[in-house]
């Protein structure tokens, strides 16, 4: 609303000013008549009365004379007069332009609250000052903070300390903003405080941007403490999956060495089973810390969900009511099929055990552009097309302190024995890594929202391709030299290549492989190395080794999903990967898929 202009003040001062210049001009032709007068009344005395007498006629004389004077001092006068009331002028001018063209809001209130002034600031907001004029505080300011100023206004006349005061303020069209008001107190000539000035200034934008901040903090704390437990998760899940695959391993070795009706073999079984669900768990964390290597393609999440619609019916129980509204126009993206299954049987998992007694469990997916003012109040997302796939609940919901948490590893709200506090970690770093984010809406009582935003491609799905056979069994030709720090898995992993026909050479460390290719006089026909080794590591062997022997096959066994990234942007090569822990049959299928590949190039990009 713009500012209304007062017309009428400046056309009064006008009219004022050109009254007293009548006057004065009135005044000055008044005395001059008056002085003419006078000195032809001397003169006509003078020729009618030649006898006319020299003290009559000084007195006359200086009659006239202080006529003149007079004249000169009204001029003056009016000379000073014009003067102070062209700096008046300017003065008010200058008020009224600051006070008109300010964007804060002036008063002027006395002990009683009576406004006397009210700048046209007010009337940005709608009002005229007569509508303000309501009492000690105007009835627009918010219910709430009308105490805190009567407060304020008090201290100031008590103290002559003017406190900041925040409050709310309706508009005209019945928005509210937030104010933020100061208080100077004005003294008389006797240092008695007799009014306040108060200068209010618009907030409301300080205020929606210092929420921003605050929330952008929040998550960046949020951010790091997540990646600070997930490295050192990650950690540990990966120097575990070492010895998980020793303890896979050799409970295979087991079983095949038992027959079929030894009570061993049985016990061995179970050590594999419970070997392969620690290594279950063990992903999980990789997967939450984004160290696990993921095998993304080309994914239809409406098919996905749709597929999955069955199990996850079995899955939340009939006393739970499933709906999904999937967008036919839905993007695509590119993620690891059975991570993203994964997701959603964990949000389903956690929507379910949120509704003990029943409820509903709605599944959404949609488009979604995220633009440059919605990516800077999500700071894990940037400008682009997403998928958005929302899974919401009517159960229990969360606070704030439990919001916090969720995504921790371990971090759990269920009983003792009945969560691994695994499934929404799991969720945070499978997201992650699919280069998105998540996003949590839950209250107490009120359900939870999980918003899980996915990158879109413009690539298209390629034909999955064939399963390679089982290699258990095969017999295989050629030299292997084999690279592992961890002594266990080293001497598991040459067990399993002897028996299978390979020729195996052994080393602890990239320094031990250099030495044995360099004095190793027949062909190395594939380097099988770890990636995270000390004193030198994998890709940096095979870089080395490439010099050396030129040609030779590379192989990776890792657990770091970064590695994956590293070596196939570091190297010229299409060298292959295993994750550990892995079984046997993995391992021989891997190592014949590895020599059947043709020899390639293994150097460094330019």
């Amino acid at each position: 609303m713009a500012t209304p202009r007062e017309p009428s003040f400046w056309t009064r001062v006008r009219r004022i000013e050109r009254r007293q210049w009548w006057l004065w001009d009135s005044a000055l032709l008044i005395t001059l008549l008056l002085t003419a007068g006078m000195a032809s009344f001397t003169y006509v005395f003078e020729q009618t009365d030649p006898t006319f007498t020299f003290t009559l006629r000084q007195s006359v004389r200086g009659l006239l004379g202080l006529v003149f004077l007079f004249d000169v001092y009204t001029i003056y006068q009016q000379l000073l007069i014009h003067r102070i009331r062209r700096q008046l002028t300017e003065q008010e001018q200058m008020f009224r332009l600051i006070t008109e063209n300010a964007e804060d809001l002036i008063t002027v209130v006395d002990r009683q609250g009576n406004r006397h002034y009210n700048s046209p600031g007010y009337h940005k907001l709608g009002y005229s000052p007569k509508e303000l004029e309501t009492g000690p505080v105007p009835e627009q300011v918010h219910a709430d903070d009308r105490e805190a100023l009567i407060a304020a206004r008090e201290e100031t006349f008590k103290t002559g300390l003017g406190p900041r005061v925040e409050y709310r303020f309706r508009l005209r069209n019945g928005e509210w903003r937030a104010f933020e008001s100061t208080r100077s107190p004005v003294r008389n000539h006797l240092g008695e405080i007799e009014k306040i000035v108060i200068v209010s200034r618009d907030i409301s934008e300080r205020k929606q941007a210092e929420e921003l901040l605050r929330r952008r903090e929040d998550q960046l704390r949020q951010s790091q403490k997540m990646e600070a437990v997930g490295r050192l998760s990650g950690g540990i899940a990966h120097d575990f999956n070492n010895l998980l695959g020793v303890i896979i391993g050799y409970s295979e070795s087991m079983e095949d060495r038992l027959a079929p009706g030894d009570p061993l073999r049985k016990s061995a079984e179970e050590i594999r089973k419970a070997g392969e669900r620690a290594a279950s768990l063990t992903n999980q964390l990789l997967a939450f810390s984004r160290q696990r290597v993921l095998q993304p393609r080309i994914l239809d999440l409406n098919a996905l969900v749709t597929d999955m619609g069955q199990m996850l019916i079995r899955l939340i129980g009939m006393h739970i009511e499933l709906a999904t509204k999937l967008d036919p126009e839905l993007g695509r993206v590119k993620a690891e099929q059975s991570q993203i299954e994964q997701l959603i049987v964990n949000l389903v998992v956690n929507a379910r055990d949120a509704m003990p007694d029943g409820g509903r469990l709605f599944i959404e997916t949609s488009n979604l552009r995220v633009n440059e003012e919605l990516a800077s109040s999500l700071p894990f997302l940037q400008e682009g097309p997403y998928v958005l796939l929302s899974v919401t609940d009517t159960g229990v919901g969360m606070d704030a302190s439990t919001r916090r948490h969720i995504f921790e590893p371990f971090f759990t709200t269920k009983g003792l024995g009945k969560g691994t506090g695994l499934g929404l970690a799991t969720v945070y770093g499978v997201v992650k890594q699919s280069g998105g984010g998540v996003l949590v809406d839950s209250e107490p009582g009120k359900g939870s929202t999980f918003k899980i935003f996915l990158p879109q491609t413009q690539e298209f799905a390629v034909a999955p391709a064939h399963e390679e056979p089982s290699a258990k069994g095969t017999a295989g030709t050629g030299t292997i030299l084999l690279v592992e720090d961890e002594e266990a898995l080293l001497t598991l992993a040459i067990e399993r290549l002897t028996e299978c026909g390979y020729t195996v050479l052994e080393a602890r460390d990239g320094i031990q492989a250099l030495e044995i290719a360099r004095s190793f006089n027949g062909s190395i026909d594939l380097l099988l190395t770890d990636v995270v080794m000390p004193r030198l590591g994998g890709l940096a062997l095979a870089r080395t080794m490439s010099e050396l022997r030129p040609g030779i096959r590379v192989a990776f066994m890792t657990g770091h999903a970064e590695c994956k990234t590293s070596y196939s942007e570091g190297l010229h090569s299409t060298a292959k990967s295993i994750q550990k822990p892995f079984t046997r049959d993995q391992l021989l299928c891997f190592v014949r898929q590895a020599l059947d590949t043709a020899c390639v190039h293994v150097g460094v990009h330019s």
